[in-house]
Order: C-alpha cells, then sequence, then structure tokens
C-alpha cells in the first residue's frame, strides 16, 4: 500500500537546518585556533583519547547508507536483511584494529595509510591508494549529500537539489577551519544525539505499527526467504557481498585509517572493540524499520527505497517525532561527509603535495591552504554527483569491491619483506580490470570462462578467511583456515557463483590480486625490505 506522509513547511525544515549547522559550527568555535597547523588539520596531533575516538569511529561508520541501505535490506531480504549489513559491519570495524596496531607501529607519525605505502613501495604504489581513497571518499559524499536530497524532498517541499546543496555547504562551514579536530568534536556531540533519538523513534515506529503482536501478524505475508533467519538469497546477494565490501572499506578508507593514526596508540583496540558494539545496535536496529514496512505492506513512494524510512516515519509518527528523525539522518550524514571531507584533504596534502610534490620538504602554510581548497572543490563535486540520485546500496558494495582489489597487497606489504613495487602496482591494476570484467558482465559467465572466475573467486574467499584468522590468530592459523575455506569455495562455487555477479566480482578482486601480487613477489630477486626504514621516512610536517 501506497501512503500519504507528513511533510514540515519550508519555514519549518530551513529553521531546523539552520539550527543544526549554525549549532554545528558555533560548537566547533570552541576548539578554533587562529595558526592551525598540519598535524592537527589531519591527525589531531596524533593524542585523541577513547571517548573521543570510539564516538568519532562509530558516528563516521553510521553514514546515510546505514539508514537506507540497512533499510532497503531489511526491506528487500525480510528478516535476516538487518542482521546481513548490522552484524558484518560491526565485525569489519573489529576486524581491522590488529592492522591498525601494525600501521602505528611501523608508521607512528603517519597521516595516512599512503605515507605509510610510500614509505613501503614509492610513488606509484602510494598513488594507486590515494586515487582509490579519492574516488571512494567523493563517491561517499555523493552518497551522503543524496541522503540529504532524498529526505528534504520528501518531508517538505523543497526539492531534492535544494537539500543536496544546503547539506554540502553546512558541512563545508564546520569543516572547512579546524579540518579533523572539528569533525572529531563534532561526532562526539551527533552520536549522543543520534543515539539518544535513535532509542526512542525505532519502538515508537513499532508501537505505532500495531506493536509486536501485529508485526507477528504481518509475518504471515513474507516468502518463506524473507521469514528464514538463514535465508540463502539474503546471504548470497546482500550479506557476503557487503561483508567482502565492508572488509575493504576497513582497510582501505582514510577515514578509518585516519582515525587508526589520530587515536592515543595505547586506545586502537578499546577504540575499535567499542566502537563495534555500538555500530551493530544502532544499524540492526535501523534496518528493522525496512523490515516493518514489508510486514505492513508498505510501497516505497515512487518506487525509491531511498525513500522507505522518512516515508514511514512521517506516516507513523508525530511531527515532533519526525522532526527528531529528521535530526538523526542529517547528523548521521553529516558526521561521515565531514570525515570525507577531511580524507580527501589529508589526502591531498600529505601524498600529492608532501611526498610527490614537495618531496618530503613541504610549506606547512600552504600545505594547510591545499587542504581547505580541497575541501571546497570536494564539497562542489560531491553536490554535483549527487544530482544523479544513483541508488546507495548499489554504490556501496560497487566501491568497497572495488577496494577489494587493494587489501591483500596493502597487508602483505606491511608484513611480507618480499613484497614489492612492482607486485602492489600491477596486482591491483590487475584486479581491478578483472572485477569490472566480472561486475559490468563483459564477458560471458559460460563455460571455461566461468569456471576460471569461479576459481578465483574460491582464492577470494579464501583469502578474506585467511586473513581474518591471521589478525587475531596468527599466520599459521591462518593459512590453516584460508585453505580450509578456500577447498570449501571452491567446491561450492564451481558451477554455482556465476549466478551472483556482484559476489562473483567482489571475490574476483580478493583472488586477482592476492596470486599476481604472490606470485610476482616470490619471483622478484630483489632485497628483502627493511621494515624500520619505514618510521625514518613519515614525519611530522610541521617540526
Amino acid at each position: 500500500m501506497e501512503l500519504d506522509f507528513y511533510q514540515f513547511s519550508t519555514t519549518t525544515v530551513l529553521l531546523m537546518l539552520a539550527a543544526f549547522y549554525g549549532g554545528t559550527y558555533l560548537l566547533t568555535l570552541l576548539i578554533r585556533k587562529k595558526d592551525e597547523n598540519t598535524d592537527a588539520y589531519m591527525v589531531a596531533n596524533q593524542r585523541i583519547g577513547i571517548g573521543l575516538a570510539s564516538s568519532s569511529m562509530t558516528a563516521t561508520w553510521i553514514w546515510a547508507a546505514s539508514f537506507y541501505a540497512a533499510a532497503t535490506s531489511g526491506y528487500t531480504y525480510g528478516v535476516s536483511g538487518p542482521l546481513h549489513y548490522g552484524f558484518w559491519g560491526a565485525l569489519m570495524i573489529l576486524f581491522i584494529y590488529p592492522f591498525g596496531q601494525r600501521f602505528r607501529k611501523l608508521a607512528p607519525r603517519a597521516h595516512t595509510l599512503g605515507e605509510l605505502i610510500h614509505a613501503r613501495h614509492g610513488s606509484s604504489s602510494q598513488l594507486i591508494l590515494a586515487i582509490s581513497n579519492v574516488l571512494g571518499s567523493t563517491i561517499s559524499l555523493m552518497v551522503n549529500f543524496t541522503a540529504a536530497g532524498a529526505l528534504v524532498a520528501v518531508l517538505s517541499p523543497l526539492s531534492f537539489q535544494a537539500g543536496v546543496i544546503i547539506a554540502g555547504i553546512g558541512v563545508l562551514a564546520y569543516t572547512f577551519w579546524s579540518g579533523f579536530r572539528a569533525a572529531v568534536f563534532t561526532d562526539f556531540i551527533q552520536l549522543i544525539a543520534l543515539m539518544a533519538i535513535a532509542v526512542v523513534i525505532i519502538p515508537a515506529i513499532l508501537f505505532a505499527m500495531g506493536g509486536p503482536t501485529a508485526f507477528v501478524t504481518g509475518l504471515s505475508n513474507l516468502s518463506l526467504e524473507q521469514q528464514s533467519f538463514f535465508s540463502k538469497t539474503a546471504f548470497l546477494e546482500q550479506g557476503a557481498p557487503f561483508f567482502f565490501a565492508v572488509l575493504a572499506y576497513a582497510v582501505g578508507n582514510q577515514t578509518i585509517s585516519q582515525r587508526l593514526f589520530a587515536v592515543d596508540e595505547k586506545h586502537i583496540k578499546s577504540t575499535f572493540i567499542t566502537a563495534t558494539l555500538g555500530y551493530g545496535a544502532i544499524v540492526i536496529g535501523l534496518g528493522m524499520i525496512g523490515l516493518l514496512a514489508l510486514t505492513a505492506g508498505i510501497e516505497p513512494m515512487n518506487g525509491d527505497t531511498n525513500n522507505l524510512i522518512p516515508q514511514v516515519v512521517s506516516t507513523y509518527l508525530s511531527p515532533v517525532m519526525v522532526a527528531l528523525f529528521f535530526l538523526l539522518v542529517i547528523s548521521s550524514l553529516s558526521s561521515t561527509a565531514d570525515s570525507d571531507l577531511c580524507a580527501l584533504s589529508a589526502i591531498m596534502m600529505a601524498d600529492v603535495y608532501g611526498k610527490n610534490i614537495a618531496k618530503n620538504k613541504p610549506n606547512p602554510t600552504r600545505m594547510l591552504f591545499i587542504g581547505r581548497i580541497t575541501m571546497i572543490v570536494a564539497t562542489a563535486l560531491g553536490i554535483v554527483f549527487a544530482s544523479f540520485s544513483l541508488n546507495i546500496l548499489v554504490m556501496l558494495v560497487f566501491v568497497g569491491a572495488l577496494w577489494g582489489a587493494i587489501v591483500f597487497p596493502v597487508i602483505a606489504s606491511v608484513f611480507w619483506n618480499k613484497v614489492t613495487n612492482a607486485a602492489f602496482t600491477w596486482s591491483v591494476a590487475i584486479a581491478m580490470l578483472l572485477f569490472c570484467l566480472v561486475r559490468f558482465e563483459l564477458l560471458p559467465m559460460v563455460g571455461l570462462i566461468a569456471y576460471i572466475f569461479e576459481a578465483i573467486s574460491a582464492v577470494g574467499a579464501a583469502v578474506v578467511i585467511g586473513l581474518m584468522a591471521f589478525a587475531f590468530f596468527g599466520l599459521r592459523l591462518g593459512i590453516a583456515l584460508g585453505v580450509l575455506a578456500g577447498i570449501a569455495a571452491l567446491y561450492f562455487n564451481l558451477g554455482f557463483m556465476r549466478e551472483y555477479t556482484v559476489l562473483l566480482a567482489s571475490l574476483t578482486a580478493f583472488g586477482v590480486s592476492t596470486l599476481v601480487c604472490t606470485v610476482m613477489s616470490l619471483m622478484s630477486k630483489a632485497p628483502r625490505f627493511d621494515f624500520s626504514t619505514i618510521n625514518e621516512r613519515v614525519q611530522s610536517y610541521d617540526h
């Protein structure tokens, strides 16, 4: 059924947006310095405590996709949808901290992961990582501005474009001067508000739709797959692709790396455990809104699942609760958008200017200028790209899978002294090429071609399981579990995986990059790398 839903007046929405972004801007004045330095602008001088760090990580990870895509997952796949979205995303936050500790040990003064890779391999590998991050963070900005536009268009007479522009300018205004320090400080406040409002809104929707009894009754309207906690369709189409996508996000995303390098080193583990629990609880709850809509037989406005959450909230809750929801979503997307701006500015400051233009002799004043100009340009690009109104869930899986080509080369580079610059560069390039061939179905997945890619995908599955086991249990168990996972995946994948293009493409990226990187490194006659030299090559830019 399609529902009529509540809308605010133009004046009311503009006042709420002005109050949120104006208030956030005023808060950042409390920490503003007349003369910022580059280390503070990029990583807050690497002295963030557990409270600010964990709240910033949680707020950053809970972005627009956590609302819209989690609800889409619940609406599409039923009971298991929210669990697939929330559980795998939370697991990947936990997964990164052992590798994060290694990153910090090797390069305690780093601002970006690209700096570490530059010290390890040189410019080409670093720029591959930087380009992937620029692409990913720009798309992330687009996704968050898209969410703002969709929210404003559904809940007010204002246009989609107006919502996109207001969100872009608002986020830029409070982040522009103090950079990462402003993002972390506002993340803490935004997360407190987000948690308080979510705890109220989710139960309120449940009871407004008839309570637990109506929910249980509505489950009978679902298909057998949608009723199952162990839905095969949900796992293969949503759970598994998202699992591999967020693994790549955790390793390749500068917004995560930036917090790894900013938090006090002794708090890395506790920060990521806290963020894991917070993210999982909140996002699974948000995904339940999509499931509630499914059980009630609600049809998304204009057939667009991005409208699902604002439609349900505006239909079943009072205007005051709708206003709280509005601020909740604006807060979540802003906390991630400001992180993307900070990530992009750090990449341009450190990876592009500091390492490749200034050759490790940058002018700090010019460096800050470059960071701020980057924020302006990135905001403009995010606003322009947001006008395309692309599906959030599709974009999330696509970018994460592209980053999958980088995961093994990055991790291998910080543990294995045989990995070479050529092995890193070619493994990523070839993996991304083959990923695109599979993802966009440029090759017919039949016969021998299909069997080859299914075998490669089994290697990809082995790599993912092996890396996760290695992170927590060490090399021997990581190899053992990886081999077992690869054998099992090969048995199941042949003749089967070709039907699931997104998952096949994701696993292909992991598998190809691992095979190429490993073979080229073993064949290389270059001297083994001395990891102790990384610390000497990664510097602070202010002293």
